[in-house]
């Protein structure tokens, strides 16, 4: 262990993990929360650990576990009464090494269709403990959780137990989940520690730079969090498990990667156009993305990272009349106007930074002055969202600072949709200008 240690911090000390078309910024962070620890645990070789549940296209879920034992089966028996299950369905498992580590069985199971709004109890592999899980709903009101940034301190801690205090429907988490940082047992704890919330309500996640864990000429990137945060890229069209999207409700919510090609020619930007040439407003009148770098920012940590994104999908995704923008990456939270391009603008987007779940790393605490005319509400302190889409045409965002671990709502604001402001149809012919470009 020693040895695979040393080799760790002497890869971590050269690698410099960047987004698209970005540079890395150098900041100097308080000390955080001490790391949680996490006694170990006996478990049998066929006993489901980690489970986590995600969306998997349209009245399905997908449920993810790992087993030690490698011919565990990958069945999930599921049904709307406790320990008594109607319908089963087999998934697929697969594993990993990552230098002198081996992961246990990791395995992925589709279930449905399921109906909305419905408590459903199952059971992995054919033995062990029964979980339950709800459904979103089908129609609006629908309630999300957001937190990114989220790591295994007693931050984090006290983050998910605000969390599950929430009357909420899914989770969303744009990047930085486990901060395993390469030593790869961290992702077993991380999987631990949000098993009690990620088994019951759908966790929708994309990629942040600590799940990166590039070794030039030994490893790819995103090799753990691929195996591991499956989520329904393929039921979206895409050809990558970094960026797809999702609807629930009257939502249609885009999740982007900030780590992978993003220019107008590249793959990703190519599958967000035919995705949002699909979208129906009238079904899905808001329009979510989530990705984790942000493009308004106007604290001195992370400057100029996410320029390259924007450059390329900021006009795609305004043409397009996307409502909220939340990024993580920046340890700290910030609310930005309807912005547009640098400017105040009421058809822009409003865009969130809530980078501030719990880290490894503390709180960016410095910010530019004088404060960006864009820029409404910052601060730096751990915290998580909350979003009530109540209707078609109105939302209502919450901020929950962590407060000596209380949750104090500090942030608090109603929006409107495009859909109802009359905005899509201002923008309709630049979308499909955009549409018929490369």
């Amino acid at each position: 262990m020693g040895c695979q240690n040393l080799i760790l911090i002497l890869i971590v000390s050269v690698l410099i993990s960047s987004a698209c078309c970005s540079s890395a910024n150098d900041y100097i962070r308080p000390k955080p929360r001490q790391l949680l620890h996490f006694p170990w645990k006996y478990h049998t070789s066929s006993e489901p650990q980690q489970v986590h549940i995600s969306l998997a296209g349209e009245n399905h879920m997908r449920i993810s576990w790992v087993t030690d034992d490698s011919y565990v089966p990958s069945i999930v028996e599921y049904g709307t009464s406790p320990g008594h299950y109607s319908a089963k369905s087999e998934g697929e498992s697969t594993s990993y090494s990552y230098l002198l580590y081996k992961s246990g069985e990791i395995h992925h199971t589709v279930i449905g269709p399921l109906n909305p709004g419905t408590v459903y109890f199952y059971r992995c592999g054919g033995e062990g403990p029964e979980f339950q899980l709800r459904t979103p709903p089908a129609k609006l009101p629908i309630t999300y959780a957001i937190a990114g940034d989220l790591g295994q301190t007693g931050w984090t801690k006290s983050t998910l137990d605000h969390i599950d205090q929430c009357k909420y429907d899914m989770h969303l988490l744009p990047g930085d989940l486990s901060y395993a940082n390469y030593m790869q047992r961290r992702w077993d704890t991380f999987g631990e520690l949000v098993q009690p919330l990620a088994s019951q309500r759908p966790w929708m996640v994309t990629e942040g730079n600590h799940e990166k864990e590039y070794i030039p000429l030994v490893k790819d990137s995103f090799q753990s969090y691929n195996a591991r945060w499956k989520m329904p890229f393929k039921e979206s069209g895409s050809s990558s498990n970094l960026y797809y999207s999702f609807e629930a409700a009257g939502v249609h919510v885009l999740m982007l990667g900030s780590y992978t090609d993003c220019d107008e020619y590249s793959d990703q930007y190519g599958w967000l156009k035919a995705d949002l040439a699909k979208v129906d407003r009238k079904r899905t009148p808001w329009l979510l993305a989530l990705f984790h770098v942000p493009w308004y920012n106007s604290n001195v940590a992370h400057q100029g990272e996410g320029d390259g994104m924007m450059s390329a999908m900021e006009p795609l995704l305004h043409a397009a009349g996307v409502d909220i923008m939340f990024a993580g990456h920046v340890h700290a939270y910030e609310r930005s106007k309807r912005v547009f391009s640098g400017n105040s603008d009421r058809c822009g987007a409003v865009h969130i930074t809530i980078g501030d779940g719990g880290n490894s790393e503390g709180l960016a605490r410095r910010y530019k002055n004088p404060n960006p005319e864009w820029s409404v509400f910052r601060e730096a302190s751990f915290g998580h969202g909350e979003l009530k889409i109540v209707n078609s045409s109105h939302a209502f965002w919450s901020w929950h600072r962590n407060d000596d671990d209380e949750a104090v709502k500090s942030d608090e604001i109603w929006i409107t949709s495009l859909a109802s402001s009359g905005c899509l149809a201002d923008k309709a012919h630049e979308f499909r200008k955009i549409l018929m470009g490369p």
